[in-house]
C-alpha cells in the first residue's frame, strides 16, 4: 500500500513525520491505522493504532541489527503476534533506533521519543508496557531502570540481563582460551581491533584453530573447555534433537558450531562497538578460570572429555592462569557502564523470558540479573525448554505478556508457573529452571 508523505512539527521535538495509511486493513478490532515517520535523530519509527483501542500501549524493541544491515522500524516481534495483538486492541509502536551494530546509546532515547510521537498524535495511553528480544529485550530493562514513570512494567525477552559490560567481558573469555590452547604462544589480537578487517582476520585464524581442533579428541577437550567458560549449552540449533545427558560428544560438536558464532560477535561486533566507546571494553585480569569452570554447567562435561583424551586439565588450567592478560581502557568501560549496564533498581514489574539453549546469549544471563536486582519482589523470570536464541512460539511470548499485564492491573503475580504459562500458550515448552552462575556478572559501580 503506498504511503502519503507529509511533514509536520511536533511541539516540544524536531520531528520529521511521515503521513498515514488509514485505514490499513481491518482487524477483529476495527481497522487499523498504520504511521510511519522518521524521529529528528533519524530513527524510523512505526505506529499500528486499532480502530477500537483498549488503551494499552506496547512499545517493541528490537533486536541487534550489524552495521551496514537493513534497519526497518518494527512494532513487534513476529507478524504473529502482531495481527493477534491488534485484533485484540492493542496499540503497536516501535522505531529502528538511528543507527545500526552497538546503539544502546540512541536506542532507549529513540524509542522515549516514538513514545512522545505517538502521544502527540493519539493521546496519552490507559497504560505502556515496554518489551523487547535479544538487545531489545536489553533495552527493554534499561528502559524500565531509567524511565519508569513512562512505563508500567515491561517483558525482556532473550534479552542480554547481564548487561553490557559483562557481555563482552565474558564473550572475550571462550576467545582467550582457544587462543592460549588451540594457538600457544600466538598474540592474535582479540581487542583494539581497530578496523573490521582486522577482525576478519582474527576471526579466520581462530576458526581454522577450531576447524583442526576437531580432528583430535584433545582439541575437542579444549574446546569444550572454551565454551564452557561462556557456558554455551550441549543444545544449540532446534533443528537437531538434544543430546543425552552424557552425550558429551555430540554435545561438543554442537559447542563447537556455536563458537564459530561466538568468534564473529566476539570480533567484528567486538571491533563495532570498539569504535564507539573508543577503546577495549572488557579484561581479564584477575579472573580464575580455574573457578570460573567450577561454576560452569558444563563443568562435567568438560572433565569427561579431558578424561577420556588423556590429557591434563591441570596443565590446560594452568596454561590459562599464565597467559598474558588484556587489560580494559577505562574511558571504554565507562562508555559501556553507560551504554548499557545494569543496575538492578527496577520499580516496575519486570518479566523475563529466556531458551535454555541459547547460545549466543546464554541463559545463565538471567542469574546475574536476579542476583543484581534491588527488589526481587518486581521480577519473574520464565524458561524455555528450547535450542536456540529468542525461539519461542507466537504464544509462549504471549503468554509472557498476559502474566505481566495481570501483575501489573492486580499488583501481584500470578499465572507464572510453567504449568499456567504452557495452558495459556498452547505449549508443553515451559519448565521450571534455575540457571549456573553467570561466569562474570557486573552491576554499575561495582568492578
Amino acid at each position: 500500500m503506498r504511503i502519503r508523505r507529509v511533514t509536520a512539527v511536533i511541539a516540544g521535538l524536531t520531528m520529521v513525520v511521515a503521513g498515514l495509511s488509514a485505514p490499513a486493513r481491518a482487524s477483529a478490532a476495527g481497522t487499523v491505522t498504520h504511521v510511519e515517520g522518521v524521529l529528528g535523530s533519524g530513527a524510523a519509527y512505526v505506529f499500528d493504532v486499532p480502530e477500537t483501542w483498549n488503551g494499552t500501549l506496547l512499545l517493541y524493541s528490537h533486536g541487534y541489527t550489524p552495521k551496514g544491515a537493513p534497519n526497518p522500524a518494527q512494532n513487534a516481534p513476529s507478524a504473529g503476534a502482531r495481527e493477534t495483538l491488534l485484533g485484540q486492541g492493542y496499540a503497536l509502536i516501535g522505531s529502528s533506533y538511528a543507527d545500526t551494530g552497538w546503539v544502546l546509546e540512541q536506542a532507549l532515547p529513540d524509542q522515549i521519543a516514538t513514545l512522545n510521537v505517538f502521544g502527540a498524535r493519539f493521546g496519552k495511553a490507559r497504560r505502556t508496557l515496554a518489551w523487547g528480544t535479544s538487545m531489545g529485550g536489553m533495552i527493554t530493562t534499561g528502559l524500565l531502570e531509567r524511565y519508569s514513570g513512562r512505563f508500567v512494567g515491561g517483558l525482556a525477552m532473550c534479552g542480554l540481563e547481564q548487561g553490557g559490560v559483562a557481555n563482552w567481558n565474558n564473550t572475550l573469555d571462550p576467545l582467550f582460551a582457544l587462543r592460549t590452547l588451540l594457538l600457544p604462544g600466538s598474540d592474535l589480537p582479540l581487542v583494539r581491533l581497530g578496523n573490521q578487517a582486522n577482525a576478519f582476520a582474527s576471526a579466520g585464524v581462530l576458526n581454522s584453530a577450531l576447524a583442526q581442533a576437531q580432528t583430535t579428541a584433545v582439541g575437542r577437550a579444549r574446546t569444550a573447555l572454551a565454551a564452557a567458560l561462556h557456558n554455551i549449552p550441549a543444545w544449540t540449533d532446534p533443528a537437531l534433537p538434544e543430546p543425552a545427558p552424557r552425550d558429551y560428544e555430540t554435545a561438543q560438536r554442537n559447542q563447537a558450531k556455536a563458537l564459530g558464532t561466538t568468534i564473529y560477535v566476539g570480533l567484528s561486533w567486538r571491533e563495532e562497538a570498539e569504535s564507539r566507546a573508543g577503546g577495549n571494553m572488557s579484561w581479564n585480569t584477575g579472573v580464575d578460570y580455574r573457578r570460573m569452570l567450577a561454576r560452569s554447567s558444563l563443568r562435567e562435561e568438560v572433565t569427561a572429555l579431558y578424561r577420556a583424551a588423556g590429557v591434563s586439565l591441570d596443565d590446560d588450567l594452568r596454561a590459562l592462569a599464565r597467559a598474558p592478560r588484556i587489560t580494559a581502557d577505562p574511558r571504554a568501560v565507562a562508555y559501556i557502564a553507560r551504554n548499557l549496564s545494569f543496575t538492578g533498581r527496577l520499580r516496575d514489574p519486570l518479566m523475563t523470558i529466556h531458551t535454555t539453549g541459547d547460545a549466543l546469549v546464554p541463559v545463565q544471563v538471567q542469574r546475574a540479573y536476579r542476583e543484581a536486582v534491588r527488589s526481587p519482589e518486581l521480577l519473574r523470570q520464565a524458561f524455555v525448554h528450547r535450542a536456540g536464541h529468542c525461539t519461542f512460539t507466537d504464544g509462549e511470548m504471549l503468554a509472557a505478556l498476559r502474566a505481566l499485564e495481570r501483575r501489573v492491573g492486580s499488583g501481584h503475580w500470578s499465572g507464572t508457573s510453567p504449568e499456567a504459562l504452557n495452558a495459556v500458550a498452547g505449549s508443553t515448552a515451559y519448565v521450571r529452571y534455575w540457571p549456573a552462575p553467570y561466569p562474570r556478572p557486573f552491576t554499575v559501580g561495582a568492578r
